[in-house]
């Protein structure tokens, strides 16, 4: 598989603009493991292999056990993860396969009895973020 073209060199402003986001949400008081759980929940789900490879090595940075991470793709079946990182995951599904119904009426009341509307904030610009990445990676053939 062949890189396509860069956009960081040919499109500076814009890649700038979603390093935006990116420097926005290190700024946030929820948990950095929160953010790489998305990260890669969406990645899996996307087919992105150069953000999941990316974001499981920074999870293990945080200290993300390799079971959690291999395990993430089916998280309702296990009791690995916590009540907010099951709000967290279900939120990174139904917002990145938006094109089947969305963030449901469900999921947004279970977020709203756990987060604040700053953290939902916060989640959601996380998942955006992450889906943009993983549409530059594919569509760019970024790799591994």
């Amino acid at each position: 598989m062949n890189k396509r073209i860069d956009i960081e060199k040919i499109s500076p402003k814009a890649y700038d603009a979603i390093c935006g986001l990116e420097n926005y949400l290190q700024s946030s008081s929820l948990p950095k493991i929160f953010f790489e759980l998305i990260r890669i929940r969406a990645s899996q789900i996307n087919g992105c292999a150069f953000c999941i490879n990316m974001h499981s090595s920074d999870a293990l940075k945080l200290g993300e056990t390799h079971q959690r991470i291999f395990l993430l793709s089916v998280w309702r079946e296990t009791s690995l993860y916590t009540k907010e990182e099951q709000i967290i995951l279900a939120m990174t599904e139904e917002i990145t396969l938006i094109n089947e119904n969305g963030l449901s009426d469900e999921t947004y009341i279970l977020a709203k009895n756990v987060f604040n509307e700053n953290e939902i904030a916060e989640i959601i610009m996380a998942i955006i973020t992450i889906n943009a990445w993983n549409r530059i990676g594919i569509s760019t053939k970024m790799i591994v």
